[in-house]
């Protein structure tokens, strides 16, 4: 019997020859390759946070207004402080460290004079990460 295959077919069936291959050799060799895990193994990688499943750090209130061309952002915190940032929100500085609240649940900056920011105290939603 004479079976003809296009270049397509032939291309496919050979991809699955290879996938196949790799499933029933790859698990042999891995198996035989010895693989030290330690302490050493993760030294030098430092813990860090890698997104919002930590504790604290919500975010109650943010306001931003554009002079200049240039973005200033404020943001208050669930956890305390209100935070500004005059390059778009690349960096932050604290600017509320010195007054003596901590929850933060609403900041406003005034339309008609952005120097002038309102911030209210006593975040609404506080949890057991205040």
């Amino acid at each position: 019997m004479n079976v003809r295959r296009s270049k397509s077919q032939s291309l496919s069936m050979l991809t699955l020859f290879v996938v196949l291959a790799a499933l029933c050799v790859g698990p042999a060799v891995l198996a035989q390759s010895n693989y030290k895990f330690d302490a050493a193994t993760v030294s030098g990688l430092p813990a860090r946070n890698i997104g919002s499943a930590t504790m604290s750090g919500r975010i109650a209130a943010l306001d931003a207004v554009e002079e200049n061309g240039r973005i200033t952002v404020f943001v208050g915190a669930a956890s305390g402080g209100v935070w500004k940032s005059v390059n778009g929100g690349t960096t932050y500085r604290p600017v509320f460290d010195r007054e003596s609240v901590q929850s933060i649940g609403a900041v406003a900056i005034d339309p008609s004079h952005p120097k002038t920011v309102w911030v209210g105290t006593g975040e609404p939603w506080t949890r057991n990460s205040v």
